[in-house]
Parts: structure tokens; C-alpha cells; sequence
């Protein structure tokens, strides 16, 4: 008989003595139409859920998918899974076909839960259809079946709650198994450390398959704040929706800023000033896309956050004798997290390694991956970062997008913030392109402001100006928007390969 300690089930997250009239979702489609989910709803429906899915015959431990854009429906199934013991497996479904039927084998999916658009990825695996509204009606209805006896699955701590896929930049992407006991306690921290969020209302717009939209999401309601959903991200949905809704809190990652930050007739327009808050990460930030955000929401105070999939964001908070934080810097490290510098010129830069409750306990049939960046108990995240003299950190790079030009490292993180900082560049990507003599030239790829004017030699002589000669892009390539890959990160991945194809031909 197992001894482990019992715990909370991560799906019971969001506390049922909250007032229930409250809306916890307001729901904005495509089209723009609204709907709205109290506190009352969710919980009813999310236990409907829960005993429909184990009348279905799936078993405490089993995997189920949720494929599908981001809807009410995709949250209160996401904490469904969970309440009744099973396993959530969020899908990103702008990935291949084929790559979705290798995550599908890899997390053994007994079921799916799927949208109309997406019903062809989940082939014969039984399913139900989220925007059928008479099998959701099935699924989630008010029945005594459903009612009657059901409670959520009391879990052990080290059982499997979820199962996130890293962005497989490099290969099959990585499964992620997070446990009921890592984020019970994580989202404890985390509500307790972060911004108040109670009353308040947040938009989330990023993908709910990734942690950076659903956590923001689980957070909000914990905390008794009201999440406004977008369902698909345009710039200007975005910003019309913080404005019709008065949201405080907005969170995103910082493509998506620097996107709505193009929408210049858009935000000037609409009155903004309710912003309280932005939480931003999941992605390097610069200091001239603070800036532009600072201009469109004149009363905000920008949040600068890091975390990762596989060790959470209890990592960097305030620092504790209430110094402001730096403008790009992602924080104060926390109490609750251990973190070192590992490798770097000396001690106050290198490859951060973290360990603390919340980590994963290892990649999803990967054990090489696992050790490859499990040792000891500590995670080495593969990001480089520098400490200043007051213990704050920024961000540097990542490990492996570092490249070598003529023996010398670069980062393509810190050639994109000085480009940025030229007065006509509004958003830079920087990637390498090989280079028979000096190995790797660093090639960038630029957005510019309304009204600025191309000039190629402008840009590298500001670049070489402001940094060593060896950073210097040495190829530049205007282009109206960068590609987005399916968080809405930058697809660098992508752009290699255009900077090949246009530098190399």
C-alpha cells in the first residue's frame, strides 16, 4: 500500500467558495460574440465532465487530449481531466499531422477533446466534439449520472496531472509530465507572490496549449479575477477587447506586443489607461519594445517574467528589500527556488540551473533527454543569464541559439535588443548563416516603424557603433511582419532557413 503523501487534486485549484454569480470567463469568438461562464457554471460543468469521462470507461491515470483553439469549453475540460484523476495532455495543433499521431502514441491518449476545425487530427481515437453543443450538453450536463457520487480523485502527490510538449525547435517535441503535488504547491507560490488579481479582470490571448496562456488563466480564476478569453489573437481583437472590457491585467509574449504596437490608428483610438498590469515572457524582451509599450498604456507597470515548461515560473519575484526592478530584468530570485550560474566567464554570468517542488520528474519516455538536463535534482535550463550587484537577473540568450563568428560567441538575444534601440527598427530577429572563413555570420531580419525608411548601412553602422565589430549583422533583409511559430514566438526555425535560401543562394 502506498504511503505517499495525499494532496489537493490540481484540478480543485480554483476555490468553490468563491461567489458564484461572479463571471469567471467571458468568452470573445472569432466573430465577436461573447459569452460568459460564472463561477457556478465552471465548477458545475467541470464536475459534469469529470464523471462523464470515467463513465466513459477511462481509469485514474489515463491520457486525455485537448485539441482545440481556446474556448471556455477547452478550460473547464482542462481542470475536468484532472478532478477525475486523469491525465491532461494539451496538443499544439498548428503542428504536423504527423508529428500530433507521434505525441498522440508517446502520451498513450485514450481520448480527445477536439473542435470542429481540428476533428481530422484525432483520426478514430474516441472523442467529443467541444463546439457541439449536444455532445457537450452530453458530456457536461446537469444529469444525475454526473451529479450523484462524484467527487474529484484525491491524488498523490507525484502522480501526473498534466503533460505539456515543448515547441520541438529541434526534433519531436518533448512531453512534460507535471505533477498534482509540484503545482499545487507551485500555483500556491505563484498566487501568493504575483500581482493582486482578485476582482480584476485579465485578458489572456495566448494559445491555451501552452503554459504561458493556461497558467495565466489558472491563476486568475484561483485568485477570484474574471479571464477574458480571446479566441483567436489579432492585434487589433486584442487591444478593442482590453478597451470594451476595462481589463487591468494583460498578459502575452512579447511578439504579440510588438504586433499590437503596429496597430499605431488602433490603440490611439481607444482608451487604455485601465491597464494595470502587464505580464510578459515565454520570450527575450528589449528595451525599445518596453518603451513602445509604456507609450500605449501610459499607467501600467510591465512585468518582466521567466519561466519554463519543465521547472515552472517560481523562479524570480521582487527583491526582497523593495529595490525597483530594471526594466528588463526578469527578477529577484525567490525564496522558494534554488538557482546557480553554471559555466559562465564568472560568477554572475552562465547557464541558470534551478530545482525546487515544481519540477518535472523527467521528459516523457526520454531518458536521455532527461539526463542530458537532470542532475542531481537540479534542471539546467539551457538559459544564459547575467546577475547585477543587487541580485537582479536578465536574460542573455539561450545556450544552444548561441553561435560562433570568427571565434567569437554570440548571442543572437543581444544583437536584436541594440537594433532595437535604433530609432526607425521596431522589432529585429537575428539568425546565423554559414560562412566558409568565419563560420557563422550573424543575418537579421527587420520590422521598421510607420514611416522609416530602409538603409542597410545605416543599421550596420549603428550596429558598429554600439558593439564589437564581430556582432554586427551582416546581412539585413527588411520584411513587413516575422513568422510566428504556433506560441507565437518567433519562428526562428523558419527564418533560418529564409536566410539561407536569400544569403546563400
Amino acid at each position: 500500500m502506498s504511503t505517499a503523501k495525499r494532496v489537493h487534486n490540481l484540478g480543485e485549484m480554483i476555490d468553490r467558495a468563491l461567489p458564484g454569480e461572479v463571471p469567471m470567463i467571458i468568452e470573445i469568438a472569432p466573430d465577436g460574440g461573447e459569452s460568459t461562464t460564472t463561477f457556478a457554471d465552471f465548477h458545475r460543468r467541470a464536475d459534469c465532465v469529470g464523471a462523464s469521462l470515467l463513465a466513459r470507461g477511462l481509469r485514474r491515470g489515463d491520457a486525455v487530449a485537448i485539441v482545440a483553439a481556446n474556448s471556455s469549453r477547452y478550460l473547464i475540460a482542462f481542470m475536468a481531466i484532472m478532478r477525475a484523476g486523469l491525465v491532461a495532455v494539451p496538443i499544439n495543433f498548428k503542428l504536423p499531422a504527423e508529428t500530433i499521431a507521434q505525441l498522440f502514441e508517446d502520451a498513450s491518449i485514450r481520448y480527445a477533446l477536439v473542435d470542429a476545425e481540428r476533428a481530422a487530427l484525432v483520426g478514430t481515437l474516441p472523442a467529443t466534439r467541444l463546439e457541439d453543443d449536444a455532445a457537450w450538453d452530453d458530456l457536461s450536463a446537469d444529469r444525475t449520472l454526473a451529479i450523484d457520487g462524484f467527487s474529484p480523485v484525491p491524488m498523490s502527490e507525484h502522480e501526473h496531472a498534466l503533460i505539456l510538449y515543448t515547441s520541438g525547435s529541434s526534433g519531436l517535441p518533448k512531453g512534460v509530465p507535471l505533477t498534482h503535488g509540484g503545482y499545487v504547491w507551485a500555483t500556491d507560490v505563484l498566487a501568493a507572490s504575483g500581482p493582486p488579481l482578485r476582482g480584476k479582470r485579465a485578458l489572456i490571448a495566448a494559445p491555451l496549449f501552452h503554459m504561458n496562456g493556461l497558467l495565466q488563466s489558472c491563476l486568475t480564476a484561483k485568485a477570484g479575477g474574471t479571464v477574458v478569453l480571446l479566441c483567436r489573437f489579432t492585434p487589433r481583437d486584442y487591444l478593442e477587447a482590453i478597451a470594451r472590457h476595462r481589463c487591468e491585467v494583460i498578459t502575452s509574449v512579447p511578439t504579440m506586443l510588438a504586433l499590437v504596437a503596429r496597430e499605431t490608428d488602433t490603440w490611439k483610438r481607444l482608451d487604455l489607461t485601465c491597464v494595470e498590469i502587464i505580464a510578459t515572457g515565454s520570450a527575450p524582451s528589449t528595451e525599445s519594445l518596453f518603451d513602445r509599450v509604456a507609450e500605449i498604456f501610459p499607467k501600467a507597470r510591465i512585468m518582466n517574467g521567466w519561466g519554463t515548461t519543465e521547472s515552472s515560473p517560481v523562479a524570480f519575484g521582487p527583491h526582497p528589500q523593495g529595490i525597483p526592478r530594471p526594466k528588463l530584468s526578469i527578477g529577484y530570485p525567490m525564496p522558494e527556488a534554488e538557482l546557480k550560474l553554471v559555466g559562465g566567464p564568472g560568477p554572475d554570468e552562465g547557464v541558470l540551473w534551478t530545482r525546487s517542488r515544481a519540477l518535472m520528474p523527467g521528459y516523457l519516455n526520454r531518458p536521455e533527454a532527461t539526463a542530458a538536463r537532470l542532475r542531481d535534482g537540479w534542471y539546467d535550463t539551457g538559459d544564459v543569464m547575467r546577475r547585477d550587484e543587487h541580485g537582479f537577473h536578465f536574460f542573455v540568450g539561450r545556450a544552444d541559439d548561441m553561435f560562433i563568428c570568427g571565434g567569437e560567441n554570440i548571442y543572437p538575444g543581444e544583437v536584436e535588443r541594440l537594433l532595437e534601440t535604433h530609432p526607425s527598427v521596431l522589432q529585429a530577429a537575428v539568425v546565423p548563416v554559414p560562412d566558409g572563413i568565419k563560420g557563422q555570420l550573424p543575418a537579421a531580419f527587420v520590422v521598421l516603424r510607420p514611416g522609416a525608411e530602409r538603409n542597410v548601412d545605416d543599421l550596420k553602422r549603428y550596429t558598429l557603433e554600439r558593439a564589437p565589430a564581430y556582432r554586427h549583422p551582416r546581412f539585413i533583409e527588411f520584411v513587413t511582419e516575422l513568422p510566428l511559430a504556433g506560441t507565437n514566438k518567433v519562428d526562428a526555425k523558419a527564418l533560418i532557413a529564409i536566410a539561407k535560401d536569400l544569403f546563400h543562394r
